[in-house]
Parts: C-alpha cells; structure tokens; sequence
C-alpha cells in the first residue's frame, strides 16, 4: 500500500467514527439528557455560551395539595444560583408554560438544575421534584427536545412526572450568526420587549364579621396580597371585627389571560407570631376588562368576608428595548404618544398622567467590587413601584447597556431612580452608585452625565452614568393627579433607631420652630416700640387691615409672597445659599451609621432595649413628619418646584375670587355639603385631604439635598479615567 492509497484509507476509518460518535451524541440525546458526558468543551470567558430554553410543559406531576392537584412553578439553577423561575399554573397536574429563558453559561461543565415546586401562599413551598440537564451533551446550535424525569432524594423510587423543555447552547458570537437572518425579518413589536400586560388595580374596602383572635373578642387585622411575584401589605386596623381599610394599590398584570391573586388575612401580635384569620383568592380571568368589579369574597378557613373593588385595564408603554428601537424617534409612534397626553385627552383616564422614556448609554470609571480589580455591572431603573433592570457587561468598569426603558407615570412629582449594582453569583449584588432624578427636574432629549451618589444620596461615590430621558405629560391631568392621595411604594426599608436621624430630625424640628418665634418676636418688637419707625409703620398697617379686611385677603396675600420671591429668582436678587446645614448633618449620619452598625455586633444593644427603640423610632418619624410639614411650606413660597407653586397662584387666585364674590357663609354650606354627601355619593371613596396631598409631592429640604444634582469635577474627568483604566 502506497502512501496515497493509506492517506485515503485513514480519511475514510476517521469519517466513519466521526459518523458513529455523532449516531451515538444523537440517540443518547433522544432517549435522557440526564447524566454526564465526557465531550471536550473548551472553557472560556464569563458568557462564552448562550443557553436559550423553552420550559414547554410538565406531566403527571406529583400532587401536593390536599385537593390531589398541585400549583406548580419551575426554578432553573446553575452554580448554585437561581437565573429563572417561572410562573405559577394553579391547580394543574399537567401545567404548560411556554416560557423562554436565554443563559450566559461560563463553564458549559456545570450541569443546569431543574427544581419544580408546588406555590403554598403563606407557607413553606413544598417540593415536587428535581432533575439536571448536563449541557456537555447537547450539540451546539441545534434545537433540541429534551424530556427530564423528576426524583426526589429522598425517595428516588416514587414517580414524580417529567419537564419538557427546548434547548439551543452556541457560542455567543456564533449565536448572533445563527439568528442574524431571522432578526432581519421581526418587527418592531417583537424587538420591543413588554414588561406587562396590564394593570391590575384592587382597593381594599372593608371586612365583615372576621373570626375573633384576641382575648378581648376582637382582632387586630391586616391583609397581604399576593400576585406572582408582587406583594403589597395593608395598614392594621386594631380591635375590631370590621375593619374599614379604604386603601389603594395596584399590580403588574404578565398574562394575557390573567392570574389569581392570593389574599390572607392576618390578626397581628406584638411580641410573638401573627395569628392567621383566613384566606380567598380572585381569579382575574373570569373578570371582564376596562370595567371595575365589586368582590364580596368569603375567607376560606376562617369567618366573615372581603369587600374589594378590582379593576383590569390595559398597559401598552412600559417595555425595554434596544438603543435602535426609538419609540419617539418613530414620528408614527410619536404621534400617537403626543396625542395621548394633548390638552384634548385631558379627562382619558386620569391614571395615565404622561410618558417617560430612559436610554441607559454607559457608565464610566466605575468601582472596583471585585478582588480582580474589575466588576459585573447592571443598572437599575425604578419608577415608583416600577422597576426594571439593564442586561449584565461582566469585568468591566465602563460598561455600554445602550437600553431603552418605557413607563406609564401615574404621577409627574414621581422620581426616577437608577441604582448601579455588581452582580455577585454567590451572594447579593454590590452596591456601586445611585443617582434621584424628579420629573420636572428633567430636560428632554438630552444626554447628561450625572455623577453617581452613595446609597444615602448625600454625597458622591465613583463613577457617571450616561442617561438620556424624555418625558411627555398632560399638564391639566398631572395638576389634578397632585390633588390626590400619593402612590405607597410597596418595598419600603423598615425604620431603625439612630442617634444621628433622631438629632437630624429635632434640629430640622427646632429650626421651623425657631422661624415661627421669630416672627412672635417680630411681632412683640412691634408692641413694644423697640424702633418706633418700625412700630409706627406696623400700627398704620394694622389699623388698615382690620379697617378694611375681607377673608379673600388671606389667600391674596399668600399670593403677593409668592410672587414676590418668583420676582426675586427671577431678577437674580434671590441670596439664598445652598442648605449646607442639613447636608452636613446627612454626612454625619452616614458616619453614624457605620459606627451603630459595628457597636451593636458587639453589645447587642439593639435586641436587649427593642420596646424602647420601637418608642424612640416613633419619636424619630414623628419629628420627621414635623418638620418635613414645615419645610415643604417653605418650599412652596420659595419655587424649589416651580410646577408647584405656578399650581399653587392658580388655586390661591381661585380662592381669592370666590372668597372676594361669594359670602362666606355659602362657600362654608357648599363645603359642609360635599363633606355631608361624600358617603353617599360614593360609598367607597377612598378620604383624601387635597391640601396635605399637594404638601406631599413638595419635596422636604432633606430631599432637595438627595435631589440635587452634583457637578462633574473636571480634574478628575471619566474619559481621562478611562484612558488609564480601559475595563
């Protein structure tokens, strides 16, 4: 045998064992992807590989609920961490889910967990069953069907049901290949994410004839909700058995066909653990939309019922998309969004207040979370309980998102938020900047580079963030939004006792306080013929003014004030400085609240004296509440928010014309009226007080320091940063 013909036969022995190895992958794969594999995957960078599962549907699972069915949802893992849950199918055996996931895989080596539970609403979930999808054994860039049997540890002979999935792995760049052909051919609809479907918006009336839990015959109740995800948790009504609620919120609607909302009712328990009085669900599928539905839902395992109003509409603006999907650069779209919000759509849906569209660019010159000098960064965008987050760039401290984000606002006096978070696989993420931006503050279409702040928003950390935002608004619907109970977030941080917040708060008390002696001072100066120009002058104007007062006065003098200190901003004679004094005292407590940290790890102050902070953290919001009073009517004379106080000359205008021409004893007949019929005319309103809800959107002098946008220092500028430090 020649050379040539031993070439040709050694050709012809590796393409038939390449043949066979590949017949061998193909039927191991049809039969169970569950095992190991020895095929050779080359390891990599972070994100070398892109996992895209379908989770298709299970079947016959295992019931776990006394009714023989089960409210299964399904956890993917891999290293340890959760990168995808899926949503509950409720009652089902053989639930189908259609639900697709696109995963980074780093070390195609570690297999992907599939862990399926059954959802119990108040209690520990119970689990059903679990399986592995070892990815070695997957063909790259080919679809495949994958059936998974689910085992139980502990009882590995018991039959549990199986998961099918679709899988695809491909190396990152070749996956764009792939799917280059089939992007070219989707619309824009597709392009675009939407984050939800709609809203859901339920108010809590009232219950009747709840189970009694207390000794005294009576109970302290509250209410959670539950859809999904989302929760919200009412106020507590003490010592009653039919508490009136009257509260507000609303939920984030995924599927198009609906989904139950799971409520508990709970009696609560100072010192020791909440009593459960009942539960009910409401199953928005069998509710018609664009209509609201009054709900009297009995509790399941306890006594009485629910009274709730639940209302479905439509959300068509709240989406995330790439930088190349503008939806205000479509002229057909733009259209479309500005005649929504013109002055002829002023009275549709009053909810719907504007739009607000964020491009989230980059960030530059970042901190360095990780021990390798770099860090894993993604960024979130918040709007009041909306929140949504950006696509993680790993090793990277000048990380390009180049995302849009969409949002509904409800309310123009919201804030938007973007926090800057590195992503850390085996514990919570990293905090690495944050920046607070109000509304109105905002300049449309234009890219600014806003200086991250620390998490208390009182001074700078490392880092800008590149942000362009837009927002278009109804100016009659946002005036009359102002006048009405503001939107709760539903994730608060729980107040903590601190020395530094409790003084912050008695000097900001003190010093409103010391504005109203003052003017008592002021006054008795007068009295006392201190200066007797002063004095004299003040006599005249007092005989003057009860000579010739009317009660449409009042508001006309509030109005001169306005105007007055509007003339001097305008006028450039305005000599008020920045508030230093309380952004030092937010950089005092910031250090204090490192030090409170470190001393109670070692005294354990905090848990030996818990019924004394409770009284000291009431103390604390009490004074906060004072004082934030006080200043935000400050603000209103002093156009910290000029939307505001142009609100305020209109009203105050109002009042002075009708108090002018109207007696006062008729104005005081309409008003006793409308508070009389109030009930009767809408027995489910929920009481609001117009004057405290526009104090509220006013922002305190705490807030404008958080508010405050910080200057770029040009000595220590990101792009010379980043010269040094490419990330």
């Amino acid at each position: 045998m020649n050379v040539y013909e031993y070439m040709c036969a050694s050709r012809s022995v590796l393409g038939a064992l390449r043949a066979c190895m590949k017949n061998r992958v193909l039927l191991r794969r049809r039969t169970n992807l569950v095992g190991t594999s020895n095929a050779d995957f080359p390891s990599g960078d972070p994100g070398m590989y892109q996992l895209d599962v379908t989770l298709r549907r299970g079947q016959n699972l295992a019931a776990r609920d006394r009714g023989g069915t089960s409210d299964p949802y399904v956890k993917f893992k891999l290293g340890g961490k959760e990168v995808f849950r899926s949503k509950t199918i409720h009652k089902n055996l053989n639930p189908v889910w259609e639900e697709k996931a696109c995963i980074l895989i780093d070390n195609p080596r570690e297999p992907l967990y599939i862990k399926v539970f059954d959802y119990d609403f108040g209690l520990q979930d119970d689990f059903i069953g679990s399986a592995f999808l070892d990815l070695t054994s997957l063909e790259l860039n080919r679809q495949t069907d994958v059936t998974l049997s689910l085992k139980d540890p502990h009882y590995p002979d018991h039959d549990l049901g199986s998961i099918l999935l679709s899988v695809l792995l491909a190396p990152r760049e070749e996956q764009r290949e792939v799917f280059q052909t089939q992007s070219l051919r989707l619309s824009d609809l597709h392009r675009k994410s939407q984050l939800w479907r709609g809203i859901v918006s339920v108010t809590l009336i009232e219950g009747r004839e709840l189970k009694a839990m207390d000794a005294n015959g009576l109970s302290d109740p509250y209410v959670k909700f539950r859809l999904g995800h989302q929760k919200y948790k009412s106020k507590i009504v003490p010592k009653t058995l039919n508490p009136q609620w009257r509260e507000q919120f609303d939920f984030h609607l995924y599927e198009e066909r609906g989904g139950i909302i799971d409520i508990t009712v709970w009696d609560k328990d100072a010192g020791k653990k909440d009593d459960f009085i009942g539960r009910c669900q409401v199953d928005l599928s069998t509710l018609s939309k664009e209509q609201t539905h009054k709900l009297e839902m009995p509790l399941e395992e306890g006594e009485g019922c629910l009274v709730l109003l639940v209302t479905l509409t439509a959300s068509a603006a709240v989406t995330i998309s790439d930088l190349s999907i503008n939806s205000l650069e479509d002229q057909k779209e733009r259209e479309e969004i500005l005649k929504r919000y013109s002055p002829m759509a002023m009275f549709r849906n009053m909810n719907d207040v504007g739009f607000l569209q964020v491009k989230v660019i980059r960030a530059e010159a970042l901190m360095a979370a990780d021990v390798t000098g770099k860090s894993d960064p993604f960024c979130v965008v918040e709007l009041n309980n909306d929140r949504l987050l950006t696509h993680t760039i790993y090793k990277n401290l000048n990380p390009e998102w180049n995302k849009i984000f969409t949002f509904n606002i409800k309310d123009i006096h919201s804030v938007l938020e973007v926090t800057v978070y590195d992503e850390d696989r085996d514990r919570s993420a990293d905090f690495l900047g944050k920046v607070a931006i109000p509304l109105l503050s905002i300049q449309n279409g234009e890219q600014k580079a806003y200086v991250l702040k620390n998490k208390e928003l009182t001074g700078p950390t490392k880092g800008v963030i590149y942000l362009e935002i837009d927002v278009i608004f109804n100016a009659v619907k946002a005036s009359i939004r102002t006048l009405m109970p503001k939107e709760e977030k539903y994730i608060e941080e729980e107040n903590r006792l601190s020395k530094q917040l409790l003084l912050r708060n008695f000097i900001r008390m003190k010093r409103c306080v010391m504005v109203l002696i003052s003017a008592a001072c002021y006054i008795s100066s007068c009295f006392d013929w201190d200066s007797p120009p002063r004095s004299l002058a003040a006599f005249l104007i007092f005989l003057f003014v009860v000579w010739n007062f009317e009660l449409y006065m009042i508001p006309l003098a509030l109005l001169l004030l306005l105007a007055w200190n509007y003339f001097l901003i305008v006028s450039g004679k305005d000599n008020r400085q920045h508030d230093t004094v309380v952004e030092d005292m937010l950089e005092d407590e910031e250090e204090e609240d490192d030090r409170d940290d470190k001393d109670s790890e070692k005294k354990g102050f905090m848990d030996r004296l818990y019924a004394i902070q409770e009284v000291c953290v009431s103390v604390q919001n009490i004074l906060d509440e004072v004082a934030s009073f006080g200043e935000r009517i400050k603000n209103t004379f002093n156009w910290t928010v000029p939307f505001l106080s142009w609100l305020a000359i209109v009203a105050l205008s109002v009042f002075t014309i009708i108090l002018y021409f109207i007696p006062l004893r008729y104005i005081v007949l309409v008003w006793g009226i409308n508070k009389f019929t109030k009930k009767l005319r809408s027995p489910y309103a929920i009481d609001n007080n117009e004057l405290l809800d526009f104090l509220s959107r006013v922002p305190s002098d705490v807030q404008v320091v958080q508010y405050h946008e910080l200057k770029q220092d040009p000595s220590h500028s990101p792009s010379k940063r980043k010269k040094n430090n490419p990330g």
